[in-house]
């Protein structure tokens, strides 16, 4: 092992690396003995490919050179796509009308060209066969004057057609479902200010008479991915008993817990069209559950005995039924997400799990990978009150180097988005880009954070701003203290609700943090709640208060205007395009801080949203970051990059 400074270590984890050949696996479908993924692609500029996996194995593009699968309802998209019977059924990026795409043809849009741009959106889509032919029924984000309009939508699915509207008046809608029978429609609903993660109710129509019943949902109950099964039966997520679990509910019948156990098998839901259990054909089902930071998956048998599988997963980002076997995206600790056919044991047969779409082979030594330890950490409430935060750490990983004796990492304490979110336990290239560097990452589950039950997710509302940053101190200040990180190198970054973090614990007195990298962050609350979109305009309601009754609050709670012991460098990478926070948000704190006479970095990336897709991109604000804390803790960067150094202006 050769010895270097921690930071400075030479490693085979590039930001080339880390976009050559990176696709982001989200979603998967199973038609018949075919299986088909969707994959977004940095190096052909960030968009979504659809990928056939054939009987045989074979595997095909269908999309044309161009075409993008992908929808922008409530900005975060997510069920964008569909398949039947070899046909498939997706929201094109560049006008969000929805096309058909017959095997062997060419895409044919199926919706008028809306009056706005871009102004009709679709997603989340449902095929039944009905008696003048095949329809769907899908989500429909309709943009005009005021406010957008969310609404649940049916249209032919084989010819162009004025979509007709069935549910209207909601705020937002979702999973739009129809019966085995075509009788019954299954949607959710919620009103402002709630998110899908607070007050959703489930509702069913029957079709001839207009007659509707809440099944499911209500003030303090969210319900999500309703999926009915051949016996007429309604299967849902809820977290009724604190955790979301799973049930099961008949007309005319009491609903009935299928899966209860204390871990998540929901997720919040950021994205449409997400599936986390799968219904085999012996009735049997196979789930994800989430526990202490990290996803498995299990299989509730006919006799009601749950058991976990024996696979290495530990982020499960969806799951179908596919007859006896359940296919999944999955990723391990060791390596990127991948598609693949999971069989559960049998009398005399155990787990099996096939590849359909491996991971990419990026031929590491496993020496240099960094696995995470979840780990549970004493906090705060804002008056003293003890509380439990929860982290994934990383700590430095290198199979040829290591660092001087008596000297310890620079810790780079990561938060992520939402912020009803959570850390990833599963292996990721970006975050081995630091780790093989000799950096210590650690990603924070603060208050809020999901994975561990409702009442830990609640614990931000009113809060957020005062308990996640109280939470990352706390990880921050407890790996310092026993030894696994420097106390005058720790490092912050954040992403968009992370980014609001990062700079609220920047703005703190007593801030530990020698440097901090903001990503599309959020430096005005009221701003925010003024410009933001429609899915997140009322977010704030619960996480701050009331817009404009608490007013102060919002004020207070801004990093804008409590910089006075802003003193650490910062850097911001920003999209141009960035509708769900503007730009604007990055322009103003970065001002401040020039004109406060603070070292601050400032990158604009056109093109880019909520998030950066492009590979150029995605290299460039990689290694400004890096360049970026070079210049700051004053290590030297490994030679033979070819890293280009960000301008740091006040250092």
């Amino acid at each position: 092992m050769t010895t270097a400074p921690f930071g400075s270590w030479p490693t085979p984890i590039t930001s080339e690396l880390v976009v050559a050949a990176a696709v982001s696996l989200s979603e998967v479908r199973v038609d018949g003995a075919e299986v088909y993924w969707s994959e977004a692609r940095p190096a052909d500029g960030g968009r979504t490919q659809l990928v056939r996996r054939a009987a045989d194995g074979a595997t095909a593009d269908l999309l044309p050179a161009g075409a993008n699968a992908r929808t922008a309802v409530h900005e975060y998209g997510g069920g964008a796509w569909w398949v039947r019977d070899g046909v498939v059924w997706f929201t094109e990026w560049a006008d969000q009308r929805l096309y058909r795409l017959a095997p062997g043809g060419t895409p044919q849009a199926l919706t008028p060209e809306p009056a706005q741009p871009r102004g009709d959106r679709y997603a989340d889509g449902d095929v039944h066969a009905g008696p003048d032919g095949d329809v769907i029924v899908c989500v429909r984000e309709r943009h005009g004057d005021g406010e957008p309009r969310n609404e649940v939508v049916r249209l032919a699915a084989d010819r162009p057609s004025e979509p007709e509207v069935l549910v209207s008046g909601p705020d937002f809608v979702a999973a739009p479902r129809i019966s085995p029978d075509g009788a019954t429609l299954a949607w959710l609903q919620w009103n402002h200010p709630s998110m899908p993660w607070d007050a959703v109710e489930l509702v069913v129509r029957e079709l001839s008479t207009g007659e509707e019943t809440v099944v499911a949902g209500g003030p303090w109950e969210s319900v999500s991915e309703p999926s009915w099964q051949p016996d007429g039966s309604l299967w849902f997520i809820s977290d009724r008993t604190d955790w979301w679990n799973l049930y099961r509910w008949l007309p005319g019948s009491d609903i009935e817990p299928i899966v209860r156990i204390d871990a998540e098998v929901g997720v919040p839901g950021w994205r449409l069209a997400g599936s986390r259990y799968a219904v085999l054909a012996d009735g049997s089902v196979v789930f994800a559950r989430r526990r202490a930071g990290s996803d498995a998956l299990s299989v509730r048998g006919t006799g009601g005995l749950i058991a976990d599988l024996d696979l290495p997963f530990c982020e499960v980002a969806v799951l179908r039924a596919a007859g006896e076997s359940a296919v999944v995206v999955a990723g391990t600790p060791t390596a990127e997400p991948g598609v693949y056919r999971v069989t559960p044991p049998g009398p005399d047969t155990d787990t099996t799990a096939v590849v359909l779409c491996a991971p990419r082979d990026l031929e590491l030594d496993p020496a240099g990978i960094s696995v995470a330890e979840h780990l549970t950490v004493p906090s705060t409430d804002a008056a003293g009150e003890p509380r439990t935060a929860h982290a994934l750490h990383f700590p430095p990983a290198s199979a040829t180097h290591t660092g001087p004796e008596g000297e310890l990492p620079p810790l780079l304490v990561v938060i992520h988005g939402g912020p009803t979110s959570s850390a990833s336990s599963s292996f990721s290239v970006a975050v081995q880009y630091w780790t093989s560097r000799g950096f210590a990452v650690v990603s924070v589950d603060h208050g809020g954070s999901t994975g561990y039950g409702r009442a830990f997710r609640d614990e931000l509302l009113g809060q957020w701003g005062v308990i996640d940053v109280l939470d990352c101190l706390a990880v921050a200040r407890r790996l310092a203290g026993t030894g696994r990180a420097d106390p005058g190198r720790l490092l912050i970054r954040g992403g968009s609700a992370g980014g609001f973090t990062v700079l609220s614990a920047l703005a703190r007195a007593e801030s530990p943090f020698a440097a901090g990298a903001d990503h599309f962050g959020v430096a005005d609350l009221e701003a925010l709640a003024r410009d933001t979109h429609k899915f997140e305009s009322r977010y704030l309601d619960r996480l701050v208060g009331p817009y404009p009754e608490e007013r102060a609050t919002y004020v207070e709670r801004s990093p804008i205007h409590q910089l006075t012991q802003f003193s650490a460098p910062l850097i911001v990478l920003q999209g141009a395009e960035d509708a769900i926070v503007p730009p604007e948000q990055s322009e103003m704190i970065v001002d401040a801080l020039r004109a406060k006479g603070v070292p601050v970095a400032y990158l604009l990336f056109e093109g880019e949203q909520h998030g950066f897709r492009r590979a150029e991109n995605i290299r460039r604000a990689l290694d400004a970051e890096l360049s970026f804390y070079s210049q700051v803790l004053g290590f030297a960067l490994p030679e033979g990059e070819g890293i280009e150094p960000v301008a740091v202006e006040n250092l």
